[in-house]
Parts: structure tokens; C-alpha cells; sequence
């Protein structure tokens, strides 16, 4: 089944023969290899390329082990540019495969070397144009980004977006929705036939694959604190949250210490996998970043709920979720807003209350907030919606999304009212209505 991917080819031709190293990022089997192999590569192919020039290497192939040492894989894809007036596209998968080894010619202590200086090397050659892809972000430290001297250039994969989900599935947009929130967009999800061998692939995936990858890599002790970490994650999505709350967890419900340095850690291992991506508490009225309570939310829902065995479907944060991770695959920053206003207490006292805005989305110059509301079938609830919104004091666009399927419009107060069906199968949704 060939799923067209045309927003990550299109961010693939744009950076084309750009003098960077295309980095191609993100959770594994979501699709990168597939992204430059199947569809990138036969688009080469039809604007004049042809096989020789194509040079692919997959270095998580046991075949391929000897190409781990940096020397061997210079060597051999240098004994592959055998035409000066041919432009030659290398395609490097799994990079972060390759050994740092030590300098043979010089001995000593610094003397290491590794994938960043094959890169650097190869990207010097006039008639080639370097693309590698990469599972964790080991390679996207900010000390290899600076070897890189700024020539990296990061493009992020994520698992299928909902509408490229749809795009593959026969039927109406309820039971496909349905099927995307419960089982997610990996790729692999589509071939597989019933639901019981779905939720075995999920499950047997986060813990043989992505955790096993994180524990090994990261030396882990306690497999037990981290698997708990991930499951209060797991169980909060859309919650504000942070390291010492889920370190307090740890000695309230299990009479354990994991402190929240420890926390912190783990979730930046999740983070560094892919797994999981932070939203930033944004105070909208004092223009600056809130430290505490931030919120976490999971790259693919139907790996956070095969964490939890499918038991907990809140349906509001879901949606939520789903959202959030749209937002980040059109390419915008995304925040969750906060927005303090005067209020009363049950005393009559005056007091300083926080609403929150679901989403704040900048791009260049481009700002829209956003909520995300499962129904507003009560003046009550609508009410709640509006609130937040009606307290950010700009002209910039405010945006509701709801669950239910209806045309595109704009209340007394200017919002903009928009159905998730709409949103997810419109990419440029904010900017068309």
C-alpha cells in the first residue's frame, strides 16, 4: 500500500541540492526510510536521475556492518562516485548506527572519529547531495549540530497524519476517525487486519523496540520507575503536569522515591526517542514562558493507549492530543496558552485566576490560538470555550474546533468555529476560512 506523503516530499524538494545534510528525523517505524526509498526516490527518477545515481545504504542491516566503522563507510561511498558530471543523492538510514572509533593515523585521547566527520567529508563533494535519516536524537545534540558548522538541516517524520490515514481507508470520516484515535497513524497499522493483532503490534512495539532501545542506550537501572513514568504520562495527557508531581505520585500511590531528578531524566530519554513532545505554558498577557506545569503529549495515540491496554479513553483529550500533534506536522511552534483575569471566590473575594488556552501557534509572524472543544451543546459549555478566548486582548485569530461536523463559521466575538473534520482534512484550514 503506497501512502502519499506529499508534505514531507515537498520539504525534501525544497532543500534539495542545498550544500546541507538533510536530517531526517523521528520515532522509528514511522516511516523515513519509506519516505526516501519509495516516494522521494522514484521522484528523483522521473525529473532525469537514474539507478546508479541513487546510492542508498540502510546501516541497521546486519549486511551492512562493517560500513558502522566511519572509515569503511567513507571508503565505500566514495568508490561509488565514479562520474564528476553526475549530481549523485546518498541516502544514509539509521546514521546514528555508525561507530565513533579511534583515529588510526593519530593516537590520543581526542583523536575519535565518527558519523559527523564522514558527513562533513561527503557534504564537500560538489556532485553530491547528502540525505540521512536517524531514530533518536543522539545525533541532534546541540554539540553535533555545532560540528555540523550549520549545515544540517532537520526535517521531522511523524506518523501518519489523520489525513493521510484517510486518504488510505475506505470508509466515512466517523469510523475512520474512530479507528485513528484508538490505534494511531504508524504506518504498519494499516496492513494489519483485526484489532486484537493491532493492539499486540502496538503493545509489543513501545516495549521491545522503543523502551528497549531507551534502556540500553541510556544504561537504565530501574526498568520498573521508568515503565511507571511512562504510564502517569500515558494517563495524563492534556494535564499539566511536571517531574516533581509525578515524583510526589511515586511516594503517594506506591510508597516509592523516584525523585524528580530522576523524572527528569526519563523524560528527556522519552523526549530524545521521539515518544513523547512538550508544550510550553505560555503567559499570553505577560509575553513570557511559565517554568512550572508544562504538558505532555504522546507522538501517536495508539501507542499511548496500547501503554494503558486501551482502558483509558478520554475522548476530550484524545482529540486534544491528536490536535497538538497536527499542529506540530504543518510546522508550527505550538504552546498552551495562559491568560490570568480577576475573579471572585465562593467569599466574594477578589482573587487572580488562570484560564488556559489549549493551543498558542506562532509561524514567522503568524499567531492564532486555538481550543479544542469535544461539543459545545450547552450555553454553559460554550460559555467555557469562549471564556479564555474572550480574555486575550489581541487581533490576532482565535480559533474553536469541534467534534461535530459542521460548515465553517464566526460567532459575535469574531472566533472562528471549525470542525475537527475539517481541520484535520484541510491543511491550511486557519488561513482559508
Amino acid at each position: 500500500m503506497l501512502i502519499e506523503r506529499d508534505l514531507y516530499l515537498r520539504r525534501l524538494i525544497d532543500r534539495k541540492h542545498n550544500g546541507m545534510i538533510k536530517v531526517i528525523t523521528g520515532v522509528r517505524r514511522c516511516g523515513k526510510s519509506f519516505l526516501l526509498t519509495d516516494i522521494y526516490s522514484p521522484y528523483l527518477l522521473s525529473t532525469g536521475a537514474d539507478d546508479k545515481q541513487i546510492i542508498t545504504l540502510a546501516l541497521d542491516d546486519d549486511n551492512n556492518i562493517k560500513y558502522r566503522n566511519p572509515i569503511e563507510l567513507g571508503s565505500y561511498i566514495r568508490s561509488l562516485l565514479v562520474d564528476k558530471d553526475s549530481m549523485y543523492y546518498i541516502f544514509l538510514d539509521e546514521i546514528q548506527k555508525v561507530e565513533e572509533i579511534q583515529n588510526p593515523y593519530i593516537q590520543g585521547v581526542e583523536s575519535k572519529i565518527g558519523f559527523v566527520d564522514v558527513l562533513l567529508g561527503l557534504m564537500k563533494i560538489k556532485n553530491v547531495d547528502l540525505y540521512v535519516t536517524g531514530s533518536n536524537s543522539k545525533f541532534l545534540s546541540s554539540e553535533i549540530m555545532t560540528e555540523f558548522r550549520g549545515r544540517g538541516d532537520e526535517i521531522r517524520v511523524y506518523p501518519l497524519s489523520f489525513a493521510e490515514f484517510y486518504s488510505a481507508r475506505n470508509g466515512n470520516f466517523a469510523d475512520a476517525w474512530n479507528e485513528y484515535q484508538t490505534y494511531g497513524g504508524l504506518p504498519t497499522i494499516m496492513t494489519i487486519p483485526t484489532e486484537k493483532q493491532k493492539a499486540d503490534y502496538l503493545r509489543n512495539l513501545f516495549s521491545n523496540v522503543y523502551l528497549k532501545d531507551v534502556i540500553e542506550r541510556h544504561g537504565v537501572k530501574s526498568v520498573e520507575d521508568l515503565n511507571d513514568v511512562v504510564n502517569i504520562l500515558a494517563s495524563s495527557i492534556g494535564t499539566p503536569t511536571n517531574p516533581t508531581k509525578i515524583s510526589n505520585t511515586f511516594l503517594s500511590a506506591k510508597k516509592t522515591i523516584c525523585t524528580n531528578k530522576t523524572v527528569s531524566k526519563y523524560i528527556d530519554y522519552l523526549e530524545e526517542s521521539f515518544l513523547v513532545s512538550k508544550a510550553n505554558r505560555y503567559d499570553i498577557k505577560g509575553r513570557r514562558y511559565i517554568d512550572a506545569n508544562l504538558k505532555y503529549y504522546f507522538i501517536d495515540m495508539g501507542l499511548r493507549n496500547a501503554r494503558l491496554n486501551f482502558r483509558q479513553q478520554e475522548v476530550t483529550h484524545m482529540m486534544e492530543n491528536i490536535i497538538f500533534n497536527e499542529l506540530l506536522i504543518r510546522g508550527y511552534n505550538v504552546d498552551v496558552g495562559v491568560v490570568e483575569i480577576n475573579a471572585k471566590n465562593a467569599e466574594g473575594k477578589s482573587i487572580r485566576k488562570q484560564l488556559e488556552v489549549d493551543f498558542v501557534i506562532n509561524q514567522s509572524s503568524q499567531r492564532f490560538y486555538v481550543q479544542a472543544a469535544y461539543e459545545m451543546y450547552t450555553p454553559e459549555k460554550q460559555d467555557q470555550e469562549r471564556r479564555s478566548l474572550i480574555n486575550v486582548k489581541d487581533s490576532f485569530k482565535k480559533v474553536i474546533i469541534v467534534r461535530d461536523d459542521i460548515k465553517p463559521w464566526h460567532d459575535d466575538n469574531g472566533f472562528m468555529i471549525l470542525s475537527l473534520k475539517d481541520f484535520l482534512l484541510n491543511e491550511r484550514s486557519f488561513e482559508n476560512f
